[in-house]
């Protein structure tokens, strides 16, 4: 499970879609009884009391997809909670190296 910290337009088309199916999971897992072990993920706690922070991710994700000509269907409902996020797994210059294993021409394409 992953919600990258990077802008999303960085991201690969698979990285973005899969965030993207990632991030509603995580949503379900911390709105209902759904979710079994994800639950104590430690990236599903890291967005714990921090739904519109992770609304607000879902945007961003959303704002790509029509960037990118791409439809998007599944809409969150916004919940209380910090609006901020400042709890990383991996620090964003981690993250890019995270990504550049899973995918070598992701750097050549999204260089920075």
């Amino acid at each position: 499970m992953r919600v990258w910290d990077i802008e999303p337009r960085y991201l690969s088309r698979n990285h973005l879609l899969g965030e993207h199916r990632e991030l509603h999971a995580i949503w379900i897992y911390l709105t209902t009884e759904k979710g079994g072990s994800y639950r104590k993920h430690p990236e599903t706690l890291r967005w714990a009391d921090k739904l519109p922070a992770l609304y607000s991710r879902h945007e961003q994700l959303i704002e790509e997809f029509s960037n990118r000509g791409y439809k998007h269907h599944s809409d969150l409902q916004l919940m209380s909670g910090s609006p901020d996020q400042n709890e990383f797994i991996n620090t964003i210059d981690e993250q890019k190296q995270l990504l550049l294993k899973k995918d070598p021409d992701w750097y050549v394409q999204w260089c920075w």
